[in-house]
């Protein structure tokens, strides 16, 4: 019998231990892989006491893991893995100035909770919109500002925890625990323990010896920073602290890393809660990418590295006036070039976005398998030691030809620095050994630790005997023998580690078989899905759009890791082709919505919507095209006819549901017989002489939402242009997301040809049609010359008509003057070119109010949310965010989505109408 099936009926919870589960486990964010025995989602304390009982009588071991976002290995292994994000991420409590939680809360999600008493979670790691606190509490984990708030270990209160025997003690007065440490620390000379105050390396012995001089050794503070390896943590009890009244962010510009390193002591002396540092690799990724193009237009120059300096304070005048005396400071010292000032919280959003990002910007710049890995990105030294630490640091990675990206807290003395080495490159893990040895030395002789907020894992597990000696390692060892005598708990870690190259992930992969593809992909198929490195931001749950799916079921398959791991899973076997046709892996790409948010908020731009768009195709290659899926993919003759036939087309169309698979709870859309291509050419010759423009007549303006399209046409001939109707055929969108790619090619190779007939602007008003234009066609017709040159004439209509209303070619009035207008953006269009066009032009709307809300995916996706069984994840997608949002909104708040689906959503989930922005546009230039 399975292992699965052993334990599954013991818990309320489910067990799992198919293959694609199991290699989804196998990993985590660090360069680490082992495949576990089995993966459990337990539903509450008494689930886990189980698990925990039945795995010790099956001589199993138990790894408890969070978001999996762990950079040194500590939780991948061969174990049961506890995954407790899924189910136990309750807040149990929120009192006073303490919250009791269970171990899968995630970072973010208890700081929204707190902030209505004023308070937060003091440790505030860059990873908090996905971070659990059980996670934190494993690694002791830390933050920018540690310098004013500590460890995690300075936070929690209590622990409630599952031993490996399956018992659950009060850790503060059970007496075989206490007495059993008591007797290990009682005479142990802690002399050789780190006595920098950042640290999260071994057991910590120094903090649980505090407690001998009033009683009991602190247990609580023992298990913090254990990595699972003591005992299993069901529950917390975490201290709150104040959140500051205000903020304010000083932006310092140097000319390198060594001399913003400098300048660190001068913002110390102003008592700065965070000082932290990129450098100029980072910089420059950050400037490639739409998502953080806000940050190169406020840069000063070309910075070669920049301090981020925040001030907390009661009122913003202090703060400010924090900023002001260290901007002087460091002109009169000579620190740098040039100092920006973020006191608004508009600038000081743009600043900490990509601060916080440089890990994932860092790991964008990978190339194959030469990554920036995590071996000796952990370190800290005294911040007076810094400079000299980071030189004699770079000499070493010099010596060995090493590149690094360099990031960090310079306010407390840890930079993470990532070289990038090659793994399946030959002598390269022997030189990531040697320069991780080389590294521990230097860190010692500068008074450091190898670890500071990251763990030991794997990585340095095996460096803490000779970092803490043998006495207080063998110490350390009794401790786990007196927690887990027969080493079931998370073993390997921390004490009786292997070498750090064993278990590493690239070298132990097959070399991937040669897959022919119809898309194209860089470096092939298999490279562009192993290009995720675990560090789960599509496991984010309250901003952004990335991954919708992810967000609505909290389960790891169904986030952007989960299936770029399966796809790197059924592309490394022996038959690519044939792996692409399993109906489990089918199963975990069946709920991607193709929302492409990946593609800017990955910050390795995973693709998973080109991804998904292969497999599916690769799967019909095996299974056959569905009815469905071709009736869809010609979705322009299904509308071109619908509309031929309007309205009996419209009485009719509720039969088609049964044989398509469609929901009867889901409104149909409405065929016009009035389309735009009829209004078009019956209305009278509009006049000639402007530059022409040419109008992508979308399958769904053409045919159902005509209005639209009639709107953009006179508002463009109204602005000074010759509008031409481009209606001959299909970009090819819907066959693209359907899988039937060369359907979706033949389509490509005709557009690109009929728009290549002139050089004019092309113009859209639906972003996924508009926009296949200037994505998916250059991966459908690689090397045509063409495609560059239509992708760049390639605009959606607002930036346009922003330009006309900017030069006075368009002029509006005051229609809708004083109206409140609440954006949502369509998700192609946030990830291919941003929202801000959109939003721009309707904020020239004279008196208007515009707000864009952060709804993320409305969870329509064409044709995914009329789909049966898609119907109910696609309502719960979108009444996430996007329907409370307007829900909460003022009587008369104007509506405005730029994409078809996402006004079907609306008008289906809330029972109000959202309007396409060029129609509120027409409106207000009199032309409604």
């Amino acid at each position: 019998m399975s292992l699965a099936r052993t334990l599954s009926p013991l818990i309320a919870g489910d067990v799992r231990d198919d293959a694609y589960t199991r290699h989804l486990y196998s990993s985590d964010a660090s360069m680490y892989a082992i495949e576990p025995l089995a993966v459990a989602f337990p539903r509450h304390a008494d689930d886990v006491q189980a698990l925990v009982a039945a795995c010790g009588e099956l001589g199993v071991p138990v790894l408890p893991r969070g978001a999996g976002t762990s950079l040194a290995g500590q939780t991948v292994g061969a174990a049961v893995i506890v995954d407790f994000s899924r189910h136990m991420n309750r807040i149990l409590e929120l009192d006073g100035r303490s919250a009791r939680v269970q171990p899968g809360v995630v970072q973010d999600q208890l700081n929204r909770a707190a902030r209505r008493h004023g308070l937060m979670f003091g440790p505030d790691t860059s990873t908090s919109n996905r971070a659990t606190i059980g996670g934190m509490i494993g690694n002791n984990s830390a933050g920018s500002h540690s310098v004013r708030y500590g460890s995690t270990i300075d936070h929690v209160e209590a622990l409630r925890v599952v031993l490996a025997d399956a018992t659950t003690p009060d850790l503060a007065t059970d007496t075989r625990l206490n007495a059993a440490v008591a007797e290990v620390l009682r005479g142990l000379d802690l002399e050789g323990f780190p006595r920098f105050w950042r640290h999260s390396g071994g057991y910590r012995l120094d903090a649980a010896a505090r407690g001998l001089a009033t009683g009991n050794p602190d247990l609580t503070r023992l298990l913090v920073g254990s990595e699972g390896t003591l005992a299993v943590v069901t529950e917390a009890t975490v201290r709150l602290v104040d959140r500051p009244r205000a903020k304010a962010i000083a932006v310092g510009h140097f000319t390198s890393t060594a001399t913003a390193v400098a300048a660190t002591a001068d913002a110390l002396s102003f008592d700065a809660a965070s000082v932290e540092l990129l450098d100029k690799a980072i910089l420059d990724l950050s400037k490639q990418r739409v998502d953080y193009a806000g940050l190169a237009g406020i840069l000063e120059g070309e910075p070669g590295a920049l301090l981020f300096v925040e001030f907390f304070g009661d009122a913003p005048g202090e703060v400010a006036d924090l900023v002001d005396r260290l901007a002087a400071t460091w002109k009169a010292n000579g620190h740098g070039y040039h100092t920006l000032k973020a006191v608004t919280d508009e600038q000081q959003t743009a600043v900490l976005k990509v601060r916080k990002a440089g890990l994932g910007l860092l790991m964008a710049s990978s190339v194959g398998s030469r990554r920036p890995l995590a071996f000796v990105e952990d370190t800290a030294v005294p911040p007076e030691r810094l400079l000299p630490y980071v030189e004699e640091f770079a000499q070493v990675l010099d010596r060995h030809g090493l590149r690094a990206g360099f990031y960090g807290h310079c306010s407390v003395g840890c930079l993470h620095i990532r070289p990038f080495v090659d793994l399946r490159a030959p002598g390269q893990i022997d030189t990531m050994r040697t320069v991780a040895e080389e590294i521990a030395e230097l860190t010692a002789r500068h008074g450091g630790v190898n670890s500071s907020e990251h763990g030991d894992g794997l990585a340095r597990s095996e460096f803490n005997r000779r970092l803490f000696g043998d006495r207080i390692y063998e110490a350390m060892r009794q401790v786990k023998h007196v927690f887990d005598p027969d080493n079931r708990l998370n073993p390997g870690k921390i004490v009786d580690a292997p070498p750090m190259t064993e278990h590493l992930r690239d070298p132990a992969r097959p070399e991937p078989r040669p897959l022919a593809t119809t898309l194209s992909f860089a470096g092939g198929m298999h490279a562009a899905a192993d290009r995720c490195m675990n560090i789960g931001v599509c496991r984010k749950d309250d901003t952004g759009v990335m991954c919708p799916s992810y967000m609505a079921t909290r389960e790891e398959e169904h986030s952007t890791r989960g299936r770029a791991n399966a796809l790197v899973k059924a592309l490394s076997s022996p038959d690519p082709r044939r792996a692409l046709g399993d109906e489990r892996l089918h199963g975990i790409l069946d709920l991607c919505l193709e929302c492409k948010a990946c593609q800017s908020e990955c910050p390795l731009g995973v693709d998973m919507a080109a991804l998904k768009g292969e497999f599916l195709h690769q799967y019909h290659d095996v299974h056959g095209v569905p009815l469905r899926s071709r009736v869809f993919g010609a979705i322009r003759t299904l509308n071109r006819l619908g509309s031929a036939t309007a309205p009996v087309s419209n009485w009719l169309a509720g039969a088609v549901r049964g044989p398509l698979g469609l929901s009867r709870r889901r409104p149909l859309p409405r065929f016009h017989r009035d389309n735009l291509l009829r209004w078009y050419a019956r209305r009278p010759a509009p006049r000639t002489g402007g530059r022409e423009v040419v109008l992508l007549a979308d399958s769904f303006t053409a045919y159902s939402e005509p209005a639209i399209g009639r709107a953009a046409v006179e508002l463009l001939e109204h602005a000074g242009y010759t509008v031409r109707l481009e209606a001959e055929g299909c970009c090819g969108r819907s066959s693209i997301s359907k899988g039937l790619l060369d359907d979706a090619r033949t389509m490509a190779e005709a557009m690109v040809t009929r728009l290549s007939a002139s050089d004019a602007p092309i113009v859209g008003v639906e972003p996924s049609c508009l926009l296949t234009l200037k994505d998916e066609y250059a991966a459908l017709l690689p090397g045509d010359p063409r495609v560059a040159a239509v992708a760049a004439r390639a605009r959606l209509v607002p930036e346009l008509l922003t330009e006309a209303i900017d030069d006075g070619s368009l002029v509006l009035g005051d229609a809708l003057s004083g109206r409140s207008i609440l954006l949502h953006g369509h998700c192609h269009e946030k990830a291919v070119t941003g929202t801000a066009a959109t939003r721009g032009l309707l904020s020239r709307i004279p008196g208007a109010e515009v707000t864009e809300i952060d709804s993320g995916c409305c969870g329509m996706a064409g044709s995914f949310g009329f789909e049966a069984e898609h119907y109910d994840l696609s309502m719960k997608i979108g009444g996430l965010r996007l329907f409370p949002a307007i829900a909460e909104s003022a009587p008369g708040t104007l509506l405005a989505a730029t994409g078809v689906s996402c006004r079907q959503q609306i008008a289906h989930g809330t029972g109000r109408a959202a309007r396409h922005p060029v129609e509120l546009i027409h409106q207000a230039a009199g032309l409604h």
